[in-house]
């Protein structure tokens, strides 16, 4: 399986990977502008131990490079048994991919899988199958539908979450905490020799507030974004099970 991993691609990322969540404003100014409504949402669940993951973890930096897509990557653990142990990975990872699996029906986990807007699950891998789910949602209303809007202040981050209009009424708004670009020389296992540059490694996961259908602000503590690497919110229903659903609005928390 080839892998784009020519130089320039990565200079390429690298440039508006970082545009995307590097702040430049001064205290008590507000961030730049930025896009309510992105494209739509795709979380990759990978692992380095993973050998038909690294054609997906190339896709995803290029993904990742776009301002209009927010891409958040989960690193699982589940595959650390055959010899190498995902030095990205995190249980709470591996917990939300399990999730999904019951909210879709599905029997069982796999990498790479990528989950696009929470609505649907395709082959990570396939440049056709991801983009082909964006195109769709976006055309037929299952897309970003909440405007969410991201400014800041010299110590606290605020969200506004738009209207729903006639769509859903609740939602939690989540907020995804991930790491800058890393580079990682695997030792071990079914990649043993590979040397992958992976792209919003997620951190951790906490649900800021519930969402009821009408515009409202949240409040976060300018400290907290600032220990991160990067911060996404996600605006995402949940069933009565607990179980994540479709995902109405995402946006970029820039750090300061």
């Amino acid at each position: 399986m080839a892998m784009a991993s020519r130089k320039s691609l990565w200079l390429a990322a690298c440039v508006l990977a970082f545009s995307a969540f590097a702040g430049t404003g001064h205290a008590g100014e507000s961030d730049k502008p930025q896009l309510e409504k992105p494209l739509g949402v795709v979380e990759l669940f990978t692992s380095q131990g993973c050998n038909s993951c690294p054609p997906a973890d190339a896709l995803f930096a290029e993904l990742a490079a776009k301002e209009d897509i927010v891409a958040l990557a989960y690193h699982v653990d589940y595959w650390d048994y055959l010899g190498w142990q995902d030095t990205l990975s995190r249980k709470e990872n591996t917990e939300r991919q399990y999730d999904y699996m019951r909210a879709f029906g599905s029997r069982s986990v796999y990498t790479p899988q990528a989950v696009i807007n929470g609505r649907v699950h395709v082959n990570g891998a396939s440049r056709g199958e991801v983009d082909g789910a964006l195109a769709r949602m976006a055309k037929s209303g299952e897309g970003m539908r909440v405007a969410i809007k991201v400014s800041r202040t010299s110590d606290r981050v605020m969200i506004d979450a738009g209207d729903a209009g006639n769509g859903p009424s609740d939602a939690h708004v989540v907020i995804v905490y991930f790491d800058p670009p890393q580079t990682v020389k695997i030792g071990e296992g079914e990649n043993t020799g590979r040397k992958m540059t992976y792209w919003n490694a997620v951190t951790g996961i906490q649900t800021a507030g519930m969402w009821h259908g009408k515009a409202q602000r949240y409040e976060l503590p300018m400290s907290e974004i600032a220990k991160k690497g990067g911060c996404a919110v996600l605006l995402q229903s949940v069933g009565k099970d607990g179980m994540p659903g479709p995902i109405l609005g995402a946006a970029f928390i820039r750090k300061p």
